[in-house]
């Protein structure tokens, strides 16, 4: 039988029998075999019994890869071991002749384990009176780095690694086995694929990326050289340090002994060793955080996407498993961030309000039918650093407290544990949906007083009247016969307070909970349950929070008819192999969406927040006015809406959409929700979704809405 043809315990064995291992150490631990001299040959043999005979494999850690919408600007990356695999046909010929005349140049020769290179090691080893010398082949080191990136535990990683004869032993007979199934190329590949480069750099891309920005394909001589002599030691050999000698050293040995196996000619060689090292160093940005300077905007949008991630089940049974995942999968993900609508809601945020004021400006626009999230846009720089930061905006907080301006990474926009804001009058669309729902048309009518004594028992806040709530109008001119077209585009207070006491407000704190609103903070999740909600009169007027991502998808719902989508931030996701990732046979990229309210109770809801924006009514008249009507004026085309505000100005709000997208803007001051915004700003939440919207829309068909049925009017 020849040696072909053994079994991987009998090539092993073979070896020990020969002396290859067990005789290759006199004494002490002046070879990583040392351990193997007092066993003898027959103890040497009987050690190899229990150990795997199989290498088991899995898939390396590789970079997620996050763009914009248009699949090619880069938005980020998310990686624990930066690494892209490469196949080896990609790979310049000159990386796989430095790594073999470098590492293992018998590697074409042997079947996983060199008898030559051992023994060759054992006599260099025993002159230098120490570890001059190693003996793993390329696909002994391969098996290493596959324990070591397949290992479970501390201590699996841990025997991977660690210098004992008996990892050599299991390492050899793994490597001939990894030999009998598969070519030299497969393993060439994986191994270069696997390897350790330095900074972060796992793999031959990566390495390529990192030290000369380009793709391994593209590596000449040197380049080459230099990267395979880093996989013997990173950190001895980094060229990136201001000493350069050991690597240029490396470089130059590495050149030699590709000239030593023919790999190149001598004229190739002495041309090679005379040139400098010439790097071109990058740092591949990870995490919402390394998102470019120039679209550091997109680091809020970044954040809800990660958010939204942890909440998937899709990717891992825990919100930290399905991080890992994200930092480990090898996902291209292409996100719904529109790069040029983005642009104009910063530009629009910023002309507002800039990103030194305490006062936080922000606006989310969403896609009806979808729920794509198509901008997140806010006067905030995304970064860690309050250094330089302004005071925060509590009086009754220390000096040396910080504001979270201008820089911050809280989750203003929504996806995150903020709370969020008071999102003031519209609130109204929950409890019209809910009236409407219930029967009572677009003409319903109450006569709406100044102030009107409710029968819901007294909230807190200053409009009260013994033991009733008792709300009032903004404006005396609002006093008479109110119906829905003009109670909604006038923000009347003392209709809504009464179309809510018809229907029951925890209709309209359901309706709220259907179209997406979560409740999060202590006060709004006790007053939301079914033994309070029936009593939460001030509901209607907006006096629980928030978030922008939130509004904007409930009058996306609206846009889309009565489809209710959740918000997504991703069009694609696609796996390391170039497949859909899939949930349940569902693409995780898909938009999840339902019928939550019937079309024409959409239809009508819609007709009446038209007079809101002064497009005015299909169906009814709007009463000569409503709170926004610059709205209509600024984008020229049809559109919908509500705007909001909360006592003495805290925030103010509003809410827009088209057929083709929805936003909502705020004003608030996210470090103190005391501290008023003032009456200056009450329109600039109106003016940049206008203006966005019209931007964004520029170009694009106008498109009306329908209008309800009679049903729904009369």
């Amino acid at each position: 039988m020849t040696n072909r043809h053994l079994t991987v315990a009998g090539r092993v064995a073979l070896l020990i029998r020969a002396g290859l291992i067990a005789g290759l150490v006199i004494t002490g631990l002046s070879y990583p075999f040392a351990a193997l001299a007092g066993m003898g040959v027959k103890a040497g043999a009987e050690a190899l019994e229990g150990m795997p005979e199989q290498l088991t494999e899995l898939p390396p850690a590789q970079t997620t890869y996050v763009y914009a919408g248009d699949g090619k600007t880069l938005l980020t990356m998310f990686y624990e071991e930066h690494r892209k695999h490469v196949a080896l046909k990609d790979m310049s010929p000159y990386v796989i002749k430095a790594i073999v005349a470098s590492e293992d140049s018998r590697f074409y020769e042997h079947h996983g384990v060199d008898a030559k290179g051992v023994a060759r090691a054992f006599v260099a080893n025993q002159k230098a009176g120490g570890v001059s010398q190693g003996a793993s082949t390329l696909t002994m080191q391969y098996v290493r780095m596959a324990l070591r990136d397949s290992a479970r535990t501390p201590q699996e990683a841990l025997e991977a690694t660690e210098q004992t004869a008996a990892r050599k032993l299991r390492e050899m007979r793994l490597a001939i086995e990894v030999e009998q199934r598969l070519s030299k190329e497969e393993i060439l590949e994986r191994y270069l694929n696997a390897a350790y480069y330095g900074h972060r750099a796992y793999g031959i891309f990566a390495a390529s990326q990192i030290f000369f920005s380009k793709a391994p394909r593209d590596l000449g001589l040197t380049e080459a050289a230099l990267i395979a002599g880093l996989v013997k030691a990173p950190s001895a050999y980094d060229p990136a340090t201001r000493n350069q000698k050991a690597a240029l050293d490396r470089r130059n040995y590495v050149i030699d002994q590709m000239l030593k196996s023919n790999a190149i000619t001598a004229e190739q060689a002495t041309s090679a060793k005379k040139s400098k090292i010439k790097l071109k160093l990058s740092t591949p940005p990870n995490g919402c955080i390394s998102v470019a300077p120039k679209h550091n905007d997109w680091g809020f949008f970044c954040d809800y996407f990660t958010n939204w991630w942890r909440e998937q089940p899709a990717f891992g049974r825990t919100p930290l498993e399905r991080e890992e995942n994200l930092r480990r999968g090898g996902y291209r993900v292409v996100t719904s961030i529109d790069p040029k609508i983005q642009r104009y809601a910063m530009q629009h945020v910023l002309e507002k309000e800039r990103k030194s004021s305490a006062i936080a400006h922000g606006q989310v626009v969403v896609q009806p039918g979808t729920g794509r999230v198509l901008s997140m846009a806010v006067n905030r720089t995304y970064s860690l650093d309050q250094e330089k930061n302004g005071r925060h905006s509590d009086w009754r907080q220390d000096d040396d407290v910080k504001g979270n301006y201008p820089n911050t990474v809280n989750p203003l926009l929504g996806g995150g544990d903020m709370a969020g804001y008071q999102a003031g009058s519209t609130f109204k669309i929950f409890t019209m949906l809910a009236a409407l729902e219930e029967g009572l048309p677009l003409s319903t009518s109450f006569y709406a007083p100044q102030r009107f004594v409710s029968r819901y028992i007294t909230a807190p806040g200053p409009a009260t009247c013994g033991i009733y709530w008792c709300p009032k109008n903004s404006s005396k001119s609002m006093t008479g016969n109110q119906n829905m077209w003009t109670g909604f585009g006038k923000s009347v207070n003392t209709y809504f307070v009464q179309l809510e006491q018809r229907i029951g407000s925890e209709k309209a704190v359901r309706m709220a909970e259907r179209l997406g609103l979560r409740w999060r903070t202590d006060i709004d999740r006790k007053l939301a349950t079914k033994e309070h909600a029936s009593g939460w009169g001030a509901f209607t007027l907006g006096v629980s929070d928030a978030t922008p991502v939130e509004m904007a998808n409930v009058f996306a719902t609206l846009a889309a008819e009565g489809e209710f989508c959740e918000p997504l931030p991703v069009l694609s996701i696609r796996n390391p192999d170039g497949s859909n990732a899939l949930y349940q046979d569902r693409l995780i990229a898909e938009p999840r969406c339902h019928q939550e309210i019937k079309v024409n109770v959409a239809r009508a809801a819609t007709d009446a927040a038209r007079c809101v924006t002064g497009y005015g009514s299909a169906r009814g008249g709007c009463g000569g006015w409503g709170t926004s009507s610059m709205v209509y004026g600024t984008i020229g085309r049809p559109i919908a809406g509500k705007s909001g505000t909360t006592d003495g100005n805290k925030t103010a709000w509003f809410s827009g959409y088209t057929p083709q997208l929805a936003a909502s803007a705020f004003v608030a001051d996210p470090d103190n929700p005391e501290h008023l915004v003032g009456s200056g700003r009450s329109t600039m939440s109106k003016y940049t979704v206008a203006q966005t919207l019209r931007d964004a829309l520029e170009g694009k068909p106008r498109e009306d809405f329908k209008p309800p049925a009679d049903k729904y009017v009369w």
